[in-house]
């Protein structure tokens, strides 16, 4: 266990270091930053460092196990609706419980946070309940993502241009680190007991269509209530003067999160309980590691939320704030980019999402792949909404044709990198996004005298579109070089054939 956890601190480090160092060369030489706002952010990084290494212990040993064996009781015993009721009752549950949506629910003052709450969840709960369905039959997954988003994009041009960028940005901020794990073996145990060939390829989508339900609900939403501006609060970073004062702000606020992420794991561990009382699946020497794996869990992702909310956080509207300001704000773009590009490696579900991925194709698409193509993808995301923010384009110049593009390459893309990117582009938007890079966003629209609701917001869709692009091309990169091998050997082959001929006749004359 100690060389795990030195092995996962080492990730975590090689994550976080890279955002360290830019943000550091950011306060010395192009904006000036508060000296509390940084021992937040150090301090908050230390947080994230240990946070992310605990986490991804936690999720191999508990949620990865729960989801898959839940999935292959379920589907074993023949019973279609409790299958059904089960991911309803799941996607809800887990969905109620997720701290993003609640952040989500102050930040849209229009709607009342229990209307806006529920209805995302049962959003989630039918959107699985699809996915399911999907599984058990073996439907194409590109024909539901084509008749999913185009029904969004209809919806679209029927709501106020100011719940367009929070209804986009729900469908990413529902799939958070809990839910993902949990909900992307929960597919694997499901596909497992079927014995066709695309039954691996079908393992993934359900995190793809458990995304489309918020934004489906939000947007009917949007129908109904009148819009009105976004209110921000303000950190108070500026009352940190000491090492000791920020210490004191995190250990007053990790509590909280130990107590939010306690609710949101709650859900999980009821489900636990009810699959080993009715199965009696997992045996005595797999339970503890089970419990631990929880533990690990709750006490890494109550970290990493403490770190990257009261240090990342104030530091990103800060940053944005001043880089807003600047007489040369376009130098927003490359370094919003360069920070997407390295702030997606720290997204906890990420190592979950590229540890599926290997397993599934047996290394075949190895996690230094999928982590260039998302960063690469996250990038031009952050990059993209850099450029709204700064000369007020509207959000769907870019969702509509990046929808487009994604859904016209699932008929040219192997179906297994499909349900890939589709469900990367939930995994990629996560905590990160929605806690670092938004306020960042925020911050230079604050500068620039935008609106919030329509310049700011729709960052975190963008980041959950671009992969869905990036993984689909290195589908096509990927089936080109298979292609391209086979021919290879298929040539060599030839070859030798001819040679032996040769050999023979020789030998006869």
């Amino acid at each position: 266990m100690n060389s795990k956890i030195k092995t996962q601190l080492k990730i975590s480090l090689g994550s976080i270091i890279p955002i360290i160092f830019i943000v550091f060369l950011l306060s010395i030489f192009v904006v000036p930053v508060t000296v509390g706002t940084m021992m937040l952010f150090f301090l908050g990084s230390l947080f994230l460092i240990v946070g992310m290494a605990l986490f991804d212990i936690g999720a191999d040993l508990a949620m990865n196990k729960i989801g898959e064996g839940m999935g292959i009781e379920l589907a074993g015993t023949g019973k279609r609706w409790l299958i059904l009721f089960t991911a309803f009752l799941m996607g809800f549950l887990v969905t109620i419980a997720e701290p993003d949506l609640k952040v989500l629910a102050q930040q849209v003052p229009a709607i009342p946070d229990k209307i806006l709450i529920l209805t995302v969840a049962t959003g989630v709960g039918l959107f699985l309940m699809l996915a399911v369905i999907r599984i058990l039959n073996g439907l194409s997954l590109s024909l539901i993502l084509m008749i999913l988003y185009s029904l969004i994009l209809v919806l679209s041009f029927l709501i106020p241009d100011q719940f367009l960028g929070v209804a986009y940005d729900s469908g990413g901020v529902t799939t958070g680190p809990i839910t993902v794990p949990f909900i992307m073996s929960f597919g694997v145990g499901l596909s497992e007991l079927r014995l066709d060939k695309d039954s691996s390829n079908d393992s993934f989508g359900l995190i793809a269509l458990a995304s489309g339900g918020p934004i489906i609900a939000v947007m009917i939403l949007g129908t109904i209530f009148a819009p009105e501006n976004a209110t921000v609060t303000e950190a108070a970073s500026s009352e940190i003067v000491t090492m000791q004062d920020a210490f004191s702000v995190f250990a007053d606020r990790l509590l909280l999160y130990i107590k939010e992420v306690g609710i949101t794991i709650l859900p999980l561990l009821g489900i636990y309980g009810f699959l080993q009382i009715l199965t009696g699946r997992y045996r005595s020497h797999e339970r503890l590691p089970i419990l631990i794996g929880f533990g690990y869990t709750w006490i890494g992702l109550s970290l990493f939320l403490c770190g990257v909310n009261e240090g990342f956080s104030p530091l990103g509207r800060q940053l944005g704030y001043q880089l807003g300001q600047l007489s040369h704000s376009w130098i927003l773009i490359p370094l919003g980019m360069a920070m997407g590009y390295y702030t997606v490696k720290a997204e906890p579900a990420i190592q979950t999402l590229n540890k599926q991925v290997a397993s599934v194709t047996n290394g075949t698409i190895p996690p230094k792949d999928m982590d260039l193509a998302l960063s690469v993808g996250v990038s031009l995301s952050v990059g993209l909404a850099t450029v709204r923010i700064l000369y007020h384009i509207n959000l769907m110049w870019f969702v509509l044709p990046g929808y487009a593009l994604a859904l016209v390459l699932t008929r040219f893309v192997p179906k297994l990198f499909v349900g890939i990117a589709f469900d990367s582009g939930g995994v990629a938007s996560g905590p990160m996004t929605s806690t670092f890079l938004l306020p960042l966003c925020i911050g230079a629209c604050q500068a620039r005298g935008g609106n919030i609701m329509t310049d700011a917001f729709g960052l975190v869709s963008l980041v959950a579109l671009t992969p869905l692009i990036a993984i689909q091309l290195m589908g096509l990169k990927y089936q080109y070089r298979t292609k391209k091998a086979k021919q290879s050997v298929l040539c060599r082959e030839d070859d030798e054939i001819i040679i032996d001929f040769s050999e023979d006749s020789e030998v006869e004359g």
